[in-house]
């Protein structure tokens, strides 16, 4: 049910968890069999800091900024992400007024898992969609 709410308004899902809702809009895609998604903010660094914390160095880079738009892929394995060919990368650009937020796609044999033990499987990285979720 969290997971259905985040993805139609994450606002609205962050404050039914008590998390202050933010002065922008949070969208939240999914990364699943067909689909990447990476987020960038192509002119600064706007980030979801109240729910990821301070954003890592290279994410504010300009280096990160332009390549991710241009060649999204490479920068991807870069980060030892590498996507198959028939996934589409999707490159979402924040703003001061709309922040992305990627759900990484549930790693296989984990179904039943509880709460706490999937989010030890969820980091910063994946949830920016530089990397995927870890492996159990």
């Amino acid at each position: 049910e969290f997971r259905k709410l985040l993805l139609e308004d994450g606002n609205a899902a962050c404050e039914a968890v008590g998390l202050e809702r933010g002065l922008y809009k949070l969208v939240a895609v999914a990364n699943t069999d067909k689909a990447h998604n990476v987020v960038v903010c192509t002119l600064c660094s706007c980030y979801p800091r109240s729910l990821l914390g301070l954003p890592p160095d290279w994410y504010k880079s300009r280096n990160y900024r332009s390549r991710l738009i241009n060649n999204p892929r490479e920068v991807l394995r870069e980060f030892g992400t590498v996507i198959d060919d028939d996934v589409v990368v999707r490159v979402h650009d924040s703003t001061a007024d709309m922040r992305y937020l990627v759900v990484p796609k549930r790693p296989a044999g984990t179904d039943g898992w509880s709460e706490t033990q999937l989010a030890g499987l969820v980091t910063r990285d994946a949830m920016i969609g530089v990397t995927f979720a870890r492996q159990p």
